[in-house]
C-alpha cells in the first residue's frame, strides 16, 4: 500500500475532525511548498521526522489522539513500504 494516501488521508481526517487547528496546517503547506511537496501538507501531521518529510513516506509508525464532541479518538498511522514492515510491527504490538 505504498504511495496510497494514508498518511495524507489520516491527517486531513484529524483536521476536519477538529484534532489540529488551521494555522499548524498552513505552516505545515509552506514548509511543504518550501521542499515542493506542498500536497504533503496534511501527512506532515503524522510524518515528523525529516526523513520523512523529505522523501514523502511514512518511516516510523506516529500516534494521534484527539477528542470530538462524542468521541476519544486514537489514529495510529504505519507505513506501507516493505522496507519499513518491521517499524510497524513493532510499534503496533
Amino acid at each position: 500500500h505504498v504511495d496510497s494516501g494514508k498518511s495524507t488521508t489520516t491527517g486531513h481526517l484529524i483536521y476536519q475532525c477538529g484534532g489540529i487547528d488551521k494555522r499548524t496546517i498552513e505552516k505545515f503547506e509552506k514548509e511543504a511548498a518550501e521542499l515542493g511537496k506542498g500536497s504533503f501538507k496534511y501527512a506532515w501531521v503524522l510524518d515528523k521526522l525529516k526523513a520523512e518529510r523529505e522523501r514523502g513516506i511514512t518511516i516510523d509508525i506516529a500516534l494521534w489522539k484527539f477528542e470530538t464532541p462524542k468521541y476519544y479518538v486514537t489514529v495510529i498511522d504505519a507505513p506501507g513500504h516493505r522496507d519499513f514492515i518491521k517499524n510497524m510491527i513493532t510499534g503496533t504490538s
